[in-house]
């Protein structure tokens, strides 16, 4: 026998997500159990009795909100029945039978490939979330993985981990599913993982890219049911997500908001949508997800934390601000913005996703809404910085918070462009081909994706701007900030830029020059190096340029190695759109 593969008590099923894992159970196995709902489940616990008395449960955790849940482990020592019972006080709220199965019975009970044992519903998107949540539950913006399976296969992580007992989630297996995707993969991966391992059905479609007028159109839908899944499965799926890499690119996430015939949907901007799971898809092809929300408290601001996956196929988490989503609606391709996966459900044996007007009338889901839809960029923006925040901020707090950003941009970009340095050093005399169009520097693929840095040097200057310009932001939005009693606006604006001079001079990030030596600069510097920054996204230049080493400096000095001369004149064409801020259409 196995754990059942329904998701919560039939009488249950509206409110609570129940998950049990492994899907076959046998004595000695570490046991996981998540449970999950739409409302508070803080103060209800799980117990666990097993054939012969109450099981101690370790690692439990709480989180979300919504939707909410609480995890645990426990140890099957002995085969028979478990009963798994989440209850608050004496009112039980769901309860589920789990067999363990004797030694010698079958560990794996074999299903035809990815079989389709359930449909998306409210509690499989509550269990969705709160899986993922689980995954980077500890996690923060210091954080990062060479490859997005080197979460899956963390087994204090992963409430899914090696679920079908095929050695899925072991990298020692030949069996491994390999997880290695862009940030338009990772949204996609991520749902298909926990699809596949929960046995609920999955389908992408293959879109076009999409121009100024005409936004990407999505015709062809490939799901589970049509993969091919002969032979070990855990290797059908990675051939499933190969399929799935060479079919998702940077226009997927940016069909029109009201086309039924895209993978995602647009969602309300409200805390109760904006769930883990939900992908934020901006308007020049960068995708994250959405993974946890740090609420506000009286020292510290709140957070609304996201998985980026870069091309490189590293992951780490990233915080909303202005400095890493970046939202418009003029003159881009298709309609970016916060979406939901488009829920599949099972009809006479067949999936089909369900249509905009389906999901405007279901209780079930997140409800599709069109209110980003030609939203103005402070709206927008404002919008956001209210759910983040409900209550006014300390000005000092709220200065802290994105100085703190901005540092970690700074570190991130210390490894990507140290990346790149590393190749060159591998690759002497190697010149990485500029691509033709201007699109094409922020897009193109192959060594220029993954070794220049336009995009993230967009995102450092954005970040950069919105740094400087919040003292004045005190002045001319004091009712989003705690005033100090006595004080002024203008006093307070002196104040922050008192601290934000002072931050600036004793933060620092360290580098290394062309000939190994070490580098090191304060925040101060790199503020001071803006207009440098916007010339300093090519791999071909050295690394000293890239970080905006002054002319004639010592910094400087150490310098051996620039672009060719072709690409610094276009380079210099291109300029205008980092001045402005904005990314031409891709």
């Amino acid at each position: 026998m196995t754990s059942s593969p329904a998701l919560s008590e039939e009488n249950q099923a509206e409110k609570y997500g129940l998950l049990i894992s492994p899907r076959s159970i046998k004595p000695g196995d570490l046991v996981r159990i998540l449970a999950a709902s739409d409302t508070a489940i803080e103060t209800a616990r799980f117990e666990v009795k097993g054939p012969s008395d109450t099981v101690r449960l370790s690692n439990q955790r709480s989180g979300g909100g919504p939707p909410f849940w609480r995890s645990a482990e426990f140890r099957a020592d002995t085969a028979g029945v478990y009963i798994v019972t989440l209850a608050k006080k004496k009112e039980v709220l769901v309860r589920r039978e789990v067999a363990v199965l004797p030694p010698g019975s079958a560990r794996h009970d074999p299903r035809s490939g990815w079989g389709t044992e359930g449909e998306w519903d409210r509690a499989a998107e509550n269990l969705y979330s709160a899986w993922l949540e689980a995954l980077f539950f500890d996690a923060d913006e210091q954080s990062s993985w060479k490859a997005l399976h080197e979460v899956t296969r963390d087994a204090r992580r992963n409430l899914l981990f090696d679920h079908l007992g095929l050695g899925e989630d072991d990298p020692a297996a030949k069996t491994a599913v390999v997880l290695e995707p862009d940030c338009a993969d990772a949204p996609y991966f991520l749902r298909a993982y926990f699809a596949w391992k929960m046995g609920l059905p999955f389908g992408f479609r293959e879109c076009s890219r999409g121009s100024l007028g005409q936004a990407p159109r999505c015709p062809d839908w490939f799901t589970n049911a049509s993969q091919d899944w002969s032979g070990s499965e855990a290797r059908a799926f990675n051939r499933f997500l190969a399929r799935l890499m060479n079919a998702i690119h940077s226009g997927t996430a940016r069909t029109l908001l009201e086309d039924d015939q895209s993978d995602y949907y647009p969602v309300p901007l409200t805390r109760r949508s904006l769930r883990p799971g939900v992908v934020f898809a901006d308007p020049y092809g960068h995708t994250l997800v959405v993974v946890r929300w740090q609420a506000q408290t009286n020292k510290r601001p709140g957070r609304l934390l996201a998985a980026d996956a870069q091309p490189d196929g590293t992951v780490g988490l990233r915080r909303f601000w202005r400095g890493n989503f970046l939202f418009n609606t003029k003159g881009v391709i298709g309609n970016p913005g916060f979406k939901a996966f488009r829920p599949i459900r099972n009809e006479r044996g067949r999936p089909r996703p369900l249509t905009n007007e389906e999901l405007r009338e279901s209780p079930d889901f997140v409800p599709f809404s069109l209110r980003q839809k030609d939203m103005d960029i402070e709206a927008f923006y404002g919008t956001m910085d209210r759910l983040i925040n409900p209550a006014p901020l300390e000005p000092a707090a709220a200065l802290r918070d994105l100085f703190t950003a901005f540092h970690e941009q700074l570190q991130t970009r210390v490894l990507s462009v140290a990346n790149a340095e590393d190749f060159k050093k591998a690759h002497p005399g190697t010149v990485i081909p500029m691509p033709s169009g201007t699109a094409a520097v922020f897009q193109d693929l192959g060594q220029w994706e993954d070794f220049s840095t336009p995009n993230r040097d967009m995102r450092l200057l954005i970040a950069r701007d919105v740094l400087l310009a919040l003292p004045d932001r005190i002045v001319t939005s004091p009712e989003a900030y705690i005033l100090p009693k006595r004080k002024s606006a203008d006093d307070t604006k002196k104040k922050l830029e008192g601290l934000l001079a002072q931050w600036s001079k004793e933060t620092t990030i360290t580098y290394t020059r062309s000939d190994g030596s070490p580098q090191t600069l304060t925040v101060e510097d790199i503020l001071k190096r803006g207009e440098a920054l916007e010339m300093a996204y090519n791999p071909n230049d050295c690394i000293e340029l890239r970080w905006g080493a002054p002319e004639g400096g010592p910094e400087r000095a150490t310098c051996g190695r620039r672009a060719p001369a072709f690409q610094r004149e276009r380079m210099q064409s291109l300029r205008h759109w980092f001045r402005k801020r904005l990314r031409p259409p891709t």
